[in-house]
């Protein structure tokens, strides 16, 4: 995933397209946008044959070929795309001020991305935190060897502790624990640690109906409330798909935490990127 900053560099001279009005079925909300130079992208308005019409559109302006800031466009049949709704796209030079109102955009959302602590750095591990970057979360790693930290993504925030289990207490309120070490005694700890808390919206472990069992005789043993078990999910990723490559359980986890998190809270609206449409 290509960074802003690093886009930017590339392509100096760039059009905001942003989504300013929607009604009916559209592929994109209100606030939607993207970066279109002469050669690149950055960003998406949701595709299909309407996103094409704004590229072109985007690249005529920057070549004086139109002067057009606003476009209105029916999504049906003429475009060939079927949502029948219809959107209302702006058109503007991509500036130092519009890339201030975007970054401070992008941080005020990324402020509100629950917080997915990934326990273990292990070839599930990484290729979790590779399919969770790209989502609303903001991810962290945790690991007790320092080597397994190295070459993890752009964006992920590691912790190299000798006590993974304390950092269980140190996921923020509203966050999520993914437990998938190499140690099924450090699991178990940290799973402790993570079920002792009520503000969590996930709590996952790697394993199979075996080891939940095991979990479970120990996690009571040892004193643990079993209506708390209830919100373990183990196995993690499901079994709708008997497929355990690590990419695969990382996009099924990836899946169940989006479903977790959806009832957080209700999209606010977007603020807006673009101010005085300027002629490029």
């Amino acid at each position: 995933m290509q960074l802003l900053s690093t886009f930017l560099e590339d392509n100096p001279r760039t059009i905001l397209v942003e989504v300013v009005e929607v009604k009916g079925s559209t592929p994109r909300e209100a606030g939607a946008w993207m970066l279109v130079s002469e050669t690149g992208l950055h960003g998406t308005i949701g595709g299909g044959a309407f996103e094409y019409m704004a590229i072109d559109h985007a690249r005529a302006l920057l070549a004086g070929r139109a002067d057009d800031l606003r476009r209105d466009i029916p999504l049906g049949p003429a475009i060939g795309q079927c949502c029948g709704g219809f959107v209302s796209l702006s058109f503007s030079v991509f500036d130092a001020a519009a890339r201030t109102r975007l970054e401070t955009r992008l941080k005020a959302e990324t402020e509100t991305h629950p917080a997915v602590f990934v326990f273990g750095a292990g070839h599930v591990g990484k290729a979790l935190a590779s399919a969770l970057l790209p989502l609303p979360f903001a991810v962290t790693v945790v690991e007790t060897r320092r080597e397994e930290l190295q070459g993890l993504p752009e964006g992920v925030a590691t912790r190299l502790s000798a006590l993974p289990e304390a950092e269980a207490t140190a996921i923020p309120p509203g966050g999520a624990a993914i437990i998938v070490t190499h140690d099924h005694a450090l699991d178990f700890l940290i799973a402790w640690r993570a079920l002792a808390r009520t503000d969590l919206f996930y709590t996952g472990m790697i394993g199979s109906a075996t080891k939940r069992a095991t979990f479970a005789r120990w996690f009571v043993s040892e004193g643990g409330e079993p209506a708390a078990l209830d919100r373990l999910v183990l196995p993690i990723g499901g079994s709708a798909v008997r497929d355990k490559r690590p990419a695969v359980i990382a996009a099924m986890v990836a899946a169940e935490l989006l479903r977790a998190s959806a009832s957080r809270a209700a999209a606010s609206p977007l603020p807006a990127l673009s101010a005085e449409r300027d002629r490029p």
